[in-house]
Parts: structure tokens; C-alpha cells; sequence
């Protein structure tokens, strides 16, 4: 009988124990939205400070990185307003990654330090050897670095389900592609 009794008790404290670890694991995604939030108020802080102390000096190309980038750090302010889930901090997070991405390209165009590495946005970049890329039927000149032709920076990024590098561009194709897009998604 004692046997018996020591079986069941182990039984009922396995039970417990799996219930309690599988209500305790769905409460650690609050943790996690919290994570999430945390991390997306940092990059858009450091966007924020990155912009502040920027001057584009007269420079085309640092000039027009310096815009975008300061689009991005609104476009993220934003997003953060009206995130509620984890999912929607790291949009935010990813906002204002690129909009780093375009400070560092503006310290580039500008001769100065990039600054620290960022995480990557999950494109490759346009190498010396590209020169041209052809989108929707135009050529665009292509350059890792700035340039009188190649004004105009893209981070990286899949536009209209296609991964494209990112580097310098002698026009800023991805815009209307966004906006076809965005145009796309919403109707």
C-alpha cells in the first residue's frame, strides 16, 4: 500500500510540476514584448542621438543618407506610438536599424568613422565589380561607394518580393517600389 501511495504522489507532483512549467512559459512572453520594447526604444534612441550630431557639410550624397535616415527616425517614433505586441517593437527595431544603416552611410560619404557595427539587415552589399543594376526593365548605376553618378544610399532589403543589395545608387529607385507597394498592400 505505501508503495502504492509514493507512486501516486510522484504521479500528482509530475502533473503539477508540467503544469506549472507550461503556465509559466506563457508568461514569459510578456517578458519578452517587454524585451522587445526595451530593444526597440534603444535603436531608436541611438537613431535620435546619431542624428543630432550629424552635418552634411554641403555634401550631395551625405545630405540626401542624412534625410532618410531622419525619415526612418520618424517613421520609427511612430511605430513605436502604436506598438502593443512583440511583433510590432520589432518593426520599430527594424525602422530605426535602417535608419542607422543610413548614418553610417553618411559618415562614409563624409570621410569620417562609420561608427559600430550594426546587425545586419539580411542583404549582401553591391561589390566594386557590379556597377549596373537593372530594376523593372531601368539601369541604374551602382557603387559601394558614393559618388557624383551613385548619390542616393539603400540599406538593403527586399522590395516587391526581391532581395536587393545595399549600396549606392544613381537614383532612388526603391522609393516608387516602396510606395507601389505600400499602394499594393493597401488596396
Amino acid at each position: 500500500m505505501g508503495v502504492v501511495l509514493v507512486a501516486l504522489l510522484l504521479i500528482v507532483g509530475a502533473v503539477a510540476a508540467v503544469a506549472f512549467q507550461r503556465r509559466s512559459s506563457r508568461s514569459y512572453g510578456a517578458v519578452s514584448d517587454l524585451d522587445a520594447e526595451a530593444e526597440a526604444h534603444r535603436w531608436v534612441e541611438r537613431l535620435g542621438g546619431s542624428l543630432s550630431t550629424l552635418d552634411a557639410r554641403g555634401n550631395a550624397a551625405a545630405a540626401q543618407a542624412l534625410t532618410d535616415a531622419a525619415e526612418r527616425h520618424r517613421a520609427a517614433q511612430g511605430q513605436l506610438v502604436t506598438a502593443r505586441s512583440g511583433a510590432q517593437y520589432a518593426m520599430a527595431s527594424q525602422t530605426a536599424l535602417e535608419g542607422l544603416h543610413y548614418i553610417r552611410a553618411v559618415r562614409t560619404s563624409l570621410g569620417l568613422d562609420p561608427g559600430p557595427a550594426l546587425p545586419d539587415l539580411g542583404t549582401s552589399s553591391i561589390t566594386a565589380r557590379d556597377g549596373r543594376v537593372t530594376i523593372d526593365g531601368r539601369t541604374y548605376a551602382a557603387s559601394p561607394r558614393p559618388g557624383d553618378a551613385t548619390p542616393y544610399y539603400y540599406p538593403g532589403g527586399v522590395v516587391g518580393g526581391r532581395r536587393m543589395p545595399g549600396g549606392w545608387y544613381s537614383a532612388p529607385w526603391w522609393k516608387t517600389a516602396l510606395a507601389a507597394g505600400a499602394a499594393g498592400a493597401g488596396g
